[in-house]
């Protein structure tokens, strides 16, 4: 029993990172029906930044005010290269056929991870440990750490604020419109244009802290790590309903949960195999995904 609670524990931290990332994926694909490839290097390159404003213009403070500092300069930053990656990459395709903004996406995806072994080179870095107090707790024989509570608790914050912004705001109804019908949409007097550019702040700044909450729980970050952690929280994703918000949300929290499960009772060597086998036996009985609607496209 003890080990299915630890697990448990495990899994809704591992999830609740894949959610956030996920999420940047959700957004994207509801909107522009384009999987932004690209994501899972800024998750990386946010990890990166992260580290380096903690080492070269923090002089590694290990203070609240150092911890607030790296995730809102990691933000904005990370939001920012995430304009500036539809504004270079995806806004001149637009009205291009969808494989065009497919290799679009790769290609960036290439550079980004490229720059980020340029700049910062090949070899692993170690994220400071001291950087969040290593205080941990023994709940009846479940250790649960004061990092996993704050990951939980800040990413399930995130989530619901998100939620609430996309379903009881004016730009939150202008969001749901563009997803459904970008002409009609336009016809509504909606700039498209500023709410791509919005969902791309949105998507690129929770990828961030998504980004460094990796960084911050499993320490060693490499320059290619945002293709292994982006394909997870794309394959959250589509369990949950590619395009839902919800259905990002439980794709990633069931994603970490089964992934803990799988190397606490299996194995971890085989965690990605099961993970795929798990994919597609949901994608088979509901190939929308689990909270997906099905929805009849014209032609």
């Amino acid at each position: 029993m003890d080990t299915f609670l630890q697990q448990l524990v495990n899994g809704l931290t591992i999830g609740s990172m894949f959610a956030l990332v996920a999420l940047g994926y959700t957004m994207v694909f509801g909107v522009m029906k384009l999987i932004n490839f690209a994501h899972g290097d800024l998750v990386a390159m946010a990890a990166f930044i992260g580290l380096t404003i903690y080492t070269q213009v923090l002089g590694q403070a290990n203070t609240l005010f150092s911890v607030l500092v790296i995730f809102a300069l990691t933000t904005l930053i990370i939001a920012f290269a995430g304009v500036l990656l539809e504004r270079i990459a995806y806004r001149p395709l637009r009205r291009a056929p969808r494989l065009s903004a497919v290799v679009s996406a790769l290609g960036a995806s290439l550079v980004i991870q490229n720059g980020i072994m340029l700049i910062w080179g090949p070899r692993m870095k170690i994220f400071p440990e001291s950087l969040i107090p290593s205080v941990t707790w023994n709940l009846g024989g479940v250790v649960v750490s004061f990092l996993q509570v704050v990951i939980l608790g800040l990413s399930c914050f995130l989530m619901v604020a998100l939620y609430l912004y996309v379903e009881k705001t004016r730009a939150g109804a202008a969001i749901r419109a563009s997803s459904i019908n970008q002409d009609a949409a336009k016809l509504m007097g909606i700039n498209v244009n500023r709410i791509i550019t919005t969902i791309f702040i949105i998507g690129s700044a929770l990828g961030a802290v998504g980004g460094l909450f990796i960084a911050l729980y499993y320490r060693g970050i490499t320059f290619n790590m945002g293709w292994n952690y982006g394909l997870y929280a794309f394959v959250a994703a589509i369990i949950g309903g590619i395009g839902n918000i919800p259905g990002a949300m439980v794709g990633g929290m069931l994603l970490g949960l089964f992934n803990a499960f799988i190397a606490g009772y299996v194995s971890s060597t085989w965690a990605d195999a099961f993970t795929f086998i798990m994919l597609i036996i949901i994608l088979i009985f509901r190939p929308t995904g689990i909270l997906g609607e099905r929805v009849a496209e014209k032609v």
